[in-house]
């Protein structure tokens, strides 16, 4: 996914979605549009693309509801966020290590 923003049309297109399943992703709040000065269609980040792919699988292959497709989202983002934090603190030790030694 390399494009800056992406329409609803692309979307559509590219991961066989109705509209209607990015206006129910929208109310759950799972995606937001990207606001965007003088430009009047909505347009979607790559994060939210890919918030919205996940999204579909969850839906269509694993049969979740879009409230657990709202959590299950948060809990990888807290994931993602903890690997993140907990690889700084290995780095932080190992330089301290590093510099000990």
């Amino acid at each position: 996914m390399t494009r800056k923003f992406w329409t609803i049309i692309d979307i559509t297109e590219v991961f066989h979605v109705d509209e209607q399943f990015i206006i129910d992703l929208e109310e759950e709040e799972i995606i937001c549009a990207a606001c965007q000065e003088g430009v009047r269609e909505k347009r979607y980040s790559p994060e939210e693309v890919e918030k919205l792919r996940l999204a579909k699988i969850l839906v269509e292959e694993m049969d979740v509801n879009l409230p657990g497709v709202d959590i299950i989202l948060r809990m990888r983002r807290d994931m993602l966020e903890m690997r993140k934090q907990f690889d700084a603190i290995l780095k932080d030790v190992a330089d301290k290590i590093k510099n000990e030694l």
